[in-house]
């Protein structure tokens, strides 16, 4: 990529995931790392600024852009500035779309941590091929949606022997809490199913298959795995899709490539309560005023306290089985959907900035754009990529 004026953008410092990804951002980039702050609000960015140069005063200098995405002019000019622009600004189906046209135009890699499968899909038709012919790489779902588990699956393979038919299963374990912001797109997801199912449908109809490959994702109904020691339920999330997608374009998957996702339960009433509270969510969300209650409870802009976050944790382990070997896997880390997403998409950014990454463009999955330097950096900011077992058939 040509030399851009900044190296990182973070577009929506002023959101509460914002504002934690700045924090890192001010202890994590490398030293001559030109990065800057980017929002619609002068007043409310200055207020970020002024925060974190408190903790390193040579921050008080720190650029403001601005970007509005009701401005298609902003964002072209975020975009031909900077090298990478990371997003926070969601949910990303009503404000995520003008900012990805502006960095695929412009060559420029895109961040954001999104789990909205129909945002996801959209971009890849309406976006995909412009990056390709620009060298942009846009990568979606860089927070615990989804590089716990792309990264994890990509680990797991690297287990099992190669160039013959896999199965992996993950299992999510967590005992964090929501912010307004996750909510929100829950909530717009569920009140959206007929457009995120045309949304697929349009990109299965674009999308090339692997050729002499095959990769799928499936899921038992709720079940006790008795391998695993928990009950296993089938997650609704963007998490298996990203999954299949990596594995279709890396080979190392094998030439046939099995995916489950699951949340891991240790007690029956605790599925059953789970099933019975997403279904009434689900529900709500196709009411408008129940939807708009539900939001009113936790608005945009609000989030855990430290403390809660602090006693948070997730675990995302992986059984992988083939060529007659399993393998037992696991990645851990705290606060997923806050803390350790700020870090997530931070290291992302600064991958996609200075590593030396294979070389890809488009719409492309944490896997294939950076997946072993990714891996590498996420390990020294202090998640766990963990092999328990090993057996042999």
């Amino acid at each position: 990529m040509p030399d851009r004026e900044f190296d990182v953008v973070l577009f929506g410092a002023t959101g509460f995931t914002g504002g934690l990804t700045a924090d890192y951002l001010a202890g994590a980039v490398p030293e001559g790392c030109r990065w800057a702050l980017a929002g619609r609000t002068p007043s409310r960015l200055e207020a970020v600024r002024d925060r974190l140069a408190r903790t390193d005063p040579s921050l008080a200098a720190l650029p403001l852009l601005h970007a509005d995405v009701t401005d298609p002019a902003s964002m072209a000019d975020v975009a031909s500035r900077a090298r990478v622009v990371i997003t926070t600004v969601g949910p990303y189906v009503e404000h995520g779309g003008p900012l990805v046209a502006a960095c695929a135009e412009a060559g420029t890699d895109y961040v954001d941590l999104t789990g909205e499968p129909e945002f996801v899909d959209r971009t890849y038709v309406e976006h995909h091929a412009r990056a390709v012919e620009t060298g942009a790489r846009i990568v979606h779902a860089c927070g615990f949606d989804s590089v716990p588990h792309d990264l994890g699956a990509m680990f797991t393979v690297q287990q099992l022997p190669a160039g013959v038919p896999l199965r992996v299963r993950g299992m999510v374990r967590s005992n964090a809490t929501l912010s307004g912001g996750t909510l929100a797109s829950a909530l717009g997801a569920f009140s959206r199913s007929r457009q995120m199912k045309q949304a697929h449908a349009a990109r299965r109809r674009l999308e090339p298959r692997p050729e002499g490959r095959s990769v799928r994702t499936t899921a038992k109904r709720p079940h006790h795995d008795r391998d695993a020691g928990f009950w296993l339920v089938p997650l609704p999330t963007i998490d298996p899709f990203v999954v299949r997608r990596s594995a279709a374009a890396l080979e190392s998957y094998g030439p046939d490539f099995t995916y489950s996702h699951y949340a891991a339960v240790k007690r029956l009433t605790t599925v059953v309560g789970g099933i019975g509270l997403v279904g009434g969510v689900a529900a709500a969300a196709q009411v408008p005023p129940l939807r708009r209650l539900l939001m009113s409870r936790l608005p945009q802009g609000e989030g855990p306290s430290e403390e809660r976050r602090a006693a948070s944790y997730f675990s995302v382990r992986f059984i992988g089985e083939g060529g007659g070997r399993r393998t037992y896997t696991e990645v851990r880390g705290g606060d997923p959907g806050y803390t350790e997403t700020a870090k997530m998409l931070s290291e992302s950014a600064l991958c996609l900035a200075f590593d030396d990454n294979p070389p890809t463009a488009g719409q492309v999955t944490t896997a294939v754009a950076m997946g072993q330097n990714l891996l590498d950096r996420l390990v020294r900011a202090g998640l766990s990529f963990t092999v328990h077992r090993t057996v042999e058939a």
